[in-house]
C-alpha cells in the first residue's frame, strides 16, 4: 500500500467516525460538512498556525515581565525604579520564566477549546497590543503604572467574566459594530504603530531610540556605558555602536522580512532563533548571558533545555481590594473590554470570512457564539495564571492557507503548545532583541488597514488620525481611543446639529462620501437564543436547522447561525442566504 493511498484512506476512516462527524470533515455524513476538510490536512495546518504564532511565548513574557510582576522593590532602590537592584532583578527573571509557561498553557487551553467547543480554526493567546498596554501603561515599567499588577489582573479576570456576560445577551455585537468604521480600522494601525515603537526601544526591543529632554524622542543605540551619567542619554558620539542592536536589524528584521517576502512559513520564527542562537554564547558582545549575577542565573536555567518550570509568583496573583484604585481601574477593565471586543471581532471575522464561514446577510459566522465564550472564559482563565488578555490571532491565517478549516486544525495547535511548555529554558532565553524586529514587522501589517479607512472625508478622516497619532505618542490605547471617539463626536455631532439648525441648508459639501454609521444590528439587537427562549421554545440552545436534523446527528453539535429567509420569505441556506 502506498502512502498516498494510506493517508487517503485513514483519512476516510477518521472522516466517517464520530471524531469526523463532530469536526465536520468531508464525508462524515453531516448535513453540513465542511468541503475540502481532511484529517492530514488539519494537522498540518495546526503545526503551520503554532510555527507562525510560537512568537508569542517569548515576546509576551519579555513584555509582561517588565512590569516587575509580583516582585517588591527595596525601599532604596526606587528612585531609578528598581533597574538596578540585583535582587529584584533575580526576581523579574523568574516573573520572565512564569510567564512563559503560562503563556503556553493558556495558549494550549484556550485554542484546544476553542477548536473542540466552536469548531473553529482559529487559535487564541495572550494578544499584542493588549500585552503592552498592560505592561507599559496599566502596570507600568517596574510597576510605575496605573495601578499594581495584582490589580490589573484583577481588572483582566473581572473584563473576561463581562465579556462573556455581553456576548449571552448580545451586546458584544452591538458594541463592535457601534464603533464607527474609521475609528475600529485605526485602532489597529495606531496599536501596530504603539507596537513597533516598543520594539525600537531599549525596555522590549532593539534600543534604536529613547525618550529625551530637549526632544521628545531621539536616536539612540549605545552601549551600556556610553550613557551620560547626567542625562541618562546616549552620547552623540556613541550613537549606533551596539552590537545586540545591529544583530537584531540585520538577523531579526531583514533576514525575516526576506524569508517572508518568500512566503517561508515560520518566518518570525526563523528569524527569532537565529538571533538568539547568536546571542547564547557567553564569551560574544551580544551574548544574552554575561559574567553577572542574573546573566548565570539565566544560564543555568537555559541550559536545563526541557524542563517544566512551575509558576510560582504570578499563579492567582489578584488582589482584590482595588479601593485605592478606583478611576484608574475603572479605566484600565474598560479599555481591556473594548479594545478586546474589538480585536477579538475583528480577527474572528476575517479568519472566519478566510475559512469561508461568514454569513453575508448576518455578518456572522459560524459557531460565533461559543467563539466568543470560548475567547471570554480564556481571558479570566489566563489572568489567574498572570497574563494579559487572551485573544484570537490573525496568525491563524498561516493554518487556514495550509487548508485548515475545522476546529481540528486548533486542537493540533494546542497540542504543541502543550509541548511547549516542557521547553520554557529555551523561550525564557530569548533577548529582547530577537524580539524587537518581530514587533516592528507586526506593527507594519497591521498599519496596512489605513488604507481601508475613509480619508475623503474628514469628519472619518481627522478622527481615525487623532487614534493612530495618540496611541504611540502618549504610549497609551486608551488614550487614542478616547481622542478618536471624542473627536468623532464632536466634529460629526456638530456638524449634524449644524444641519438641523438650519433645516439642512448648511451641510459639508462631500457628506455623501461619509462611512454610514448606525447603532443598529442586523437581525435585532438579541441574540437568536434568546428570541427562542422569549417564544417559549424549551430547547431555545439548539438552533433551528439542528431541529431539522436527522436524530443521529444531534449529539454532534452544529452551527451558531439561524436559517435566514430570502426576499421572498423562502428557506434559505445560513451561509450564503441562497433559496435552497
Amino acid at each position: 500500500m502506498g502512502v498516498n493511498t494510506w493517508i487517503h484512506d485513514t483519512n476516510l476512516r477518521i472522516a466517517r467516525s464520530p471524531v469526523g462527524r463532530w469536526f465536520r470533515l468531508e464525508n462524515s455524513g453531516h448535513p453540513r460538512e465542511r468541503k475540502g476538510s481532511y484529517f492530514f490536512t488539519e494537522l498540518r495546518a495546526g503545526l503551520a498556525t503554532f510555527f507562525a504564532m510560537a512568537y508569542i511565548i517569548s515576546v509576551n513574557s519579555n513584555i509582561t515581565s517588565e512590569t516587575g510582576g509580583t516582585c517588591v522593590c527595596p525601599a532604596e532602590s526606587m528612585g531609578d525604579h528598581c533597574a538596578t537592584n540585583p535582587e529584584y532583578l533575580l526576581c523579574v527573571q523568574e516573573i520572565k520564566r512564569d510567564i512563559v509557561t503560562a503563556t503556553a498553557a493558556i495558549a494550549a487551553l484556550s485554542t484546544f477549546c476553542m477548536g473542540f467547543f466552536a469548531n473553529l480554526p482559529i487559535a487564541l493567546a495572550p494578544g499584542m497590543g493588549l500585552n503592552a498596554y498592560f505592561a507599559y501603561t496599566v502596570v507600568g515599567f517596574h510597576g510605575n503604572g496605573l495601578i499594581p499588577y495584582s490589580v490589573a489582573l484583577t481588572a483582566v479576570f473581572v473584563e473576561g467574566w463581562v465579556f462573556f456576560g455581553l456576548t449571552l445577551i448580545g451586546m458584544r455585537q452591538w458594541l463592535a459594530r457601534a464603533l464607527p468604521s474609521s475609528i475600529k480600522l485605526a485602532t489597529g494601525v495606531g496599536i501596530g504603530l504603539y507596537l513597533a515603537l516598543i520594539g525600537l526601544t531599549y525596555s522590549a526591543g532593539i534600543g534604536l531610540v529613547q525618550g529625551a529632554t530637549d526632544t521628545p524622542i531621539e536616536l539612540a543605540g549605545c552601549l551600556e556605558e556610553n550613557f551620560d551619567p547626567d542625562t541618562g542619554l546616549c552620547m552623540s558620539s556613541a550613537k549606533m555602536r551596539s552590537p545586540t542592536m545591529w544583530v537584531g536589524i540585520f538577523c531579526g528584521g531583514i533576514f525575516t522580512a526576506m524569508l517572508m517576502m518568500y512566503r517561508v512559513k515560520g518566518a518570525v520564527i526563523a528569524g527569532i532563533l537565529l538571533v538568539s542562537i547568536i546571542s547564547w554564547p557567553r564569551t560574544t558582545p551580544v551574548t544574552y548571558f554575561p559574567y553577572t549575577d542574573i546573566g548565570t542565573s539565566n544560564f543555568d536555567f537555559f541550559k536545563k533545555v526541557v524542563t517544566f518550570h512551575p509558576i510560582k509568583h504570578t499563579l492567582l496573583a489578584q488582589d482584590w481590594n482595588i479601593s485605592g484604585h478606583g478611576g484608574q481601574f475603572g479605566l484600565a477593565f474598560i479599555t481591556f473590554l473594548y479594545v478586546d471586543i474589538l480585536d477579538t471581532t475583528g480577527t474572528m471575522y476575517s479568519m472566519a470570512r478566510f475559512a469561508g464561514t461568514i454569513d453575508e446577510k448576518t455578518q456572522d459566522f459560524e459557531g460565533s457564539a461559543m467563539a466568543y465564550m470560548v475567547d471570554a472564559i480564556s481571558i479570566s482563565i489566563g489572568s489567574l495564571f498572570g497574563t494579559p488578555p487572551v485573544t484570537a490571532f490573525v496568525e491563524s491565517g498561516a493554518g487556514i492557507s495550509e487548508g485548515g478549516k475545522t476546529g481540528l486544525t486548533s486542537c493540533m495547535t494546542g497540542i504543541a503548545f502543550f509541548i511547549s511548555v516542557f521547553f520554557a529554558p529555551i523561550f525564557a532565553s530569548i533577548p529582547p532583541w530577537a524580539t524587537g524586529c518581530t514587533l516592528v514587522i507586526v506593527g507594519a501589517l497591521m498599519a496596512k488597514a489605513a488604507a481601508d479607512i475613509n480619508w475623503r472625508y474628514y469628519g472619518d478622516a481627522i478622527p481615525a488620525f487623532l487614534t493612530i497619532a495618540i496611541m504611540p505618542f502618549t504610549y497609551s490605547i486608551a488614550y487614542g481611543l478616547i481622542a478618536g471617539i471624542l473627536s468623532y463626536i464632536t466634529l460629526n455631532g456638530g456638524a449634524w446639529i449644524i444641519e438641523k439648525a438650519t433645516g439642512g441648508r448648511i451641510v459639508p459639501p462631500n457628506k455623501d462620501e461619509s462611512d454610514p454609521w448606525s447603532w443598529k444590528v442586523p437581525g435585532g439587537f438579541f441574540p437568536p437564543w434568546v428570541k427562542r427562549a422569549a417564544s417559549g421554545k424549551k430547547d431555545f440552545w439548539r438552533p433551528d436547522e439542528e431541529r431539522a436534523m436527522p436524530e443521529e446527528y444531534g449529539s454532534f453539535g452544529s452551527s451558531e447561525q439561524e436559517r435566514v429567509t430570502d426576499e421572498k420569505g423562502q428557506n434559505a441556506d445560513p451561509v450564503v442566504g441562497k433559496p435552497l
